[in-house]
Order: structure tokens, then C-alpha cells, then sequence
């Protein structure tokens, strides 16, 4: 199913001036998480890719998504598992990132993992893990839109790998003072006289 908007004349005219770099730059300013979503073949070799897409869909039944590039090499293997597992990147897990986003049979070379519950790889050190089965692929525009139906979850440890305007960053909560209680109304001191009616 393909539910890009149809190519018109009006809406040509109202998206010209949105270039490809102003897009990323505007939406830049949004942080994301850094979730790897990863599989596993009946060879038994590791599948991975890194999305900034992923979240919740439905709370019941709990359903997850993703977008990934129509471009992605590494979709159309996982596509055929119909099952995945999606590792939410732990702030000290860039070098995992990094390994994961480059093409190439080599992604896993290093880098610690558990075969989790539908066997896919649990990434050592992730901050939650998340298995999926795949119940949706949309098309939409130029990217794929992939619904989960979650089997399983786990949490791990540490705090979310943030992304924005093209650097990785960490969560820092804002402290919100609490709200300053009203002042009393003062009080007549006791020494003046109350006004006696006229």
C-alpha cells in the first residue's frame, strides 16, 4: 500500500521552497531516540540497521513503528524474518551506532549481543529491547513505514542516546521549581483601633 500524496500542480507550488537540506535542518531541531533494529537469518547472520523513527503506536494492542529509507540494503533482509528486535541505544552506545549504520557484511564484528526470545539479537548494554513481529509495511514517500506487534520486552540499563541537528546528545531533566504558595492576607495589627461606623 502506497499512501504518498498524489504529485499536483497545487501542492508542487506549496512545497517548492522546501529543499531537501531545509527539511533536515528544520526538523533537525526535534531529538530523537537512536534505536537499532536488528534480525537474524536461518544462516545465522546478524541483520542490523539504525533508525531516529522509532516509537509507540497502540497501547492495546501494544503496536511499535519505524521508518526506514527505501535506499536500505539491510531492510530488505530483515523484511523476509517478519520478526525483529528493537534495542533502544544506551547513551554510551555510539561506536554501536556508528558499527550498525555502515553497509557492509561486517556490522556485527565486535560488538556483544544474546540471541533474544524470537532469536534475534539482544545489543549487551542496550537500554531496553523491544521483539517485534511485522504486522504492516507501508510505502510513504520515499521511506517505508513498518508497524510491530510487540511479543516481548526487557528493560536494560542507562539513559537513551538522543539525536539532534546532527550530533548525539543525553537527557538532561529540567528541575521545575514548585509553584510559590500564595501569601496569607495580613493580618490589622492589634494595636490599631478597628474604624467605628459614622
Amino acid at each position: 500500500m502506497d499512501i504518498t500524496p498524489a504529485s499536483t500542480t497545487a501542492l508542487a507550488d506549496k512545497t517548492a521552497d522546501i529543499t531537501p537540506a531545509y527539511y533536515r535542518q528544520v526538523l533537525g531541531k526535534l531529538p530523537t531516540g537512536v534505536t537499532a533494529i536488528t534480525g537474524i537469518n536461518d544462516d545465522d547472520e546478524k541483520l542490523g540497521l539504525v533508525v531516529g523513527t522509532f516509537q509507540s503506536l497502540s497501547l492495546d494492542p501494544p503496536l511499535v513503528m519505524f521508518c526506514v529509507d527505501k535506499s536500505s540494503s539491510s531492510w530488505p533482509k530483515l523484511r523476509k524474518l517478519q520478526k525483529f528486535t528493537a534495542n533502544i541505544l544506551s547513551d554510551d552506545q555510539i561506536n554501536i551506532c556508528r558499527s550498525l549504520s555502515r553497509k557492509g557484511p561486517q556490522k556485527f564484528e565486535g560488538l556483544p549481543c544474546t540471541a533474544g526470545p524470537l532469536g534475534t539479537p539482544h545489543l549487551d548494554g542496550a537500554t531496553a529491547y523491544i521483539d517485534c513481529l511485522v504486522t504492516a509495511e507501508v510505502v510513504v514517500g520515499d521511506h517505508y513505514m513498518v508497524v510491530g506487534a510487540v511479543t516481548g520486552m526487557e528493560e536494560g540499563n542507562g539513559d537513551a542516546l538522543l539525536f539532534r541537528a546532527g550530533k548525539f546528545g543525553q537527557y538532561l531533566p529540567i528541575e521545575i521549581p514548585a509553584p510559590a504558595e500564595q501569601a496569607a492576607p495580613a493580618s490589622v495589627p492589634a494595636s490599631v483601633p478597628a474604624r467605628s461606623a459614622s
